[in-house]
């Protein structure tokens, strides 16, 4: 059954029932953007007259000044921290990640902390904690508080940190004002907040000074991309610490979008960003994957996975075990069905269910963010029809 390039090379397919999760490989590329990398591959172009008419795009969908593509979201967000503390000066670029004697800090709400921080300091930043977790308590408290951030802000500070969920606080626009009042930018990780559309400008608009979005989740570009759509001293710093530098100065003449010579005044060494490019393929996969996402009908994308949740929900009406249809409004953008397992009734655990579907094969990947509550979920983004009737048959043929 689902028979692929995976099989022929001896290594398991999954049906994927979680979402896009970078561990399982993202989303489904385009085809039309598959057709396009193949085709990239069998001629050459210049790496930064690519990334140049990937900025163009990236600016005319985010309302952005440019844009700039890096080898995923995590890599762009490293790329924006090495902006936020280099500018444009040539000796702080060739030094990172040492920032001795350059302000370094970076301001986040403690809330917003999260594991993929580390691509923040894998630029040399230090991670500045505000906040609490007060709102826990019960009391009315927030975590946050708009005065701390200000009151974290200082002579060290290269930027404010934030990430984007709906539960995170407080709003953007207040955090980009105190920043802006300061004179530091604002950094969003937007990494999965796409669709809807809409969230391409919204950030933007809010204030953030650099916004980073994965190229390979619902865009469906290249796993191996993300983008980062900004004010353009900022791009121009990040395309300077990732491009390859590798030229005489008299042969110097990358797109003036991207670098301003004059304003640098040198050839830059190979930068921090150095380990993070992309290659020709992916650079086109990923423009021609954006330009479709921005042009198809997302009312009928949402549609037609509400209906593949409510087809996987009525399939397990009749299992021992209860379950619930999410309206994508948390952390997941699309509806879910939430799985609730409860051992007495199952003979089995949601984390035991979870593991066990990992290991067949095909490998069944369901949501296992909740099973210390004891549930799993069912993400009908990256499912056909049929792999969702197989994912409930394989969830109930572990159930009592």
């Amino acid at each position: 059954m689902f028979d692929s390039i995976y099989d022929e090379i001896g290594v398991p397919t999954v049906v994927n029932a979680a979402g896009t999760k970078t561990r399982i490989g993202g989303s489904l590329i385009r085809p039309a953007a598959a057709d396009a990398m193949r085709a990239a591959a069998d001629s050459f172009a210049r790496i930064s007259d690519l990334q140049s008419r990937a900025s163009d795009l990236i600016a005319e969908v985010t309302g952005a000044e440019a844009g700039y593509v890096a080898s995923g979201a995590a890599a762009s967000m490293t790329l924006a921290a090495a902006a936020a503390i280099a500018d444009d000066d040539l000796g702080t670029m060739a030094r990172l990640p040492d920032t001795e004697g350059v302000a370094d800090e970076i301001v986040m709400p403690r809330t917003h902390r999260t594991g993929y921080d580390h691509a923040l300091r894998a630029a040399g930043a230090t991670i500045v904690d505000v906040g609490t977790n007060d709102r826990h308590l019960g009391t009315g408290a927030t975590n946050v508080e708009p005065w701390e951030i200000a009151d974290a802000i200082g002579e060290d500070t290269a930027a404010v940190a934030y990430v984007q969920k709906e539960y995170t606080e407080p709003p953007l626009a207040t955090v980009a004002d105190i920043a802006h009042d300061h004179d530091v930018p604002v950094i969003v990780d937007a990494a999965a907040e796409l669709p809807p559309v809409a969230n391409l400008e919204r950030f933007v608009d809010e204030g953030a000074d650099m916004v980073v979005f994965s190229g390979g989740k619902a865009i469906r570009g290249p796993q191996s991309t993300g983008f980062l759509a900004g004010r353009q001293e900022y791009v121009r710093s990040a395309a300077a610490q990732h491009l390859d530098m590798h030229a005489a100065a008299d042969a110097y003449d990358p797109p003036a979008d991207l670098i301003d010579v004059d304003a640098l005044g040198g050839v830059p060494r190979q930068g921090i960003g150095r380990g993070l490019k992309v290659g020709k393929e992916e650079l086109v996969g990923l423009i021609r994957a954006l330009e479709l996402f921005v042009e198809e009908d997302q009312e009928a994308t949402q549609d037609e996975w509400l209906r593949r949740a409510q087809r996987v929900a009525a399939g397990l009406a009749e299992a021992p075990v209860t379950t619930e249809l999410t309206g994508g409004d948390g952390v997941s953008v699309a509806p879910e069905v939430a799985v609730f397992v409860d051992p007495d009734t199952t003979g089995t655990t949601a984390a035991t269910l979870a593991r066990e579907l990992r290991q067949e094969d095909p490998r069944v990947f369901v949501g296992a963010d909740g099973i210390d509550d004891g549930l799993v979920t069912i993400n009908p983004m990256c499912l056909t029809d049929e792999e969702a009737d197989y994912v409930v048959e394989r969830i109930e043929s572990y159930l009592g």
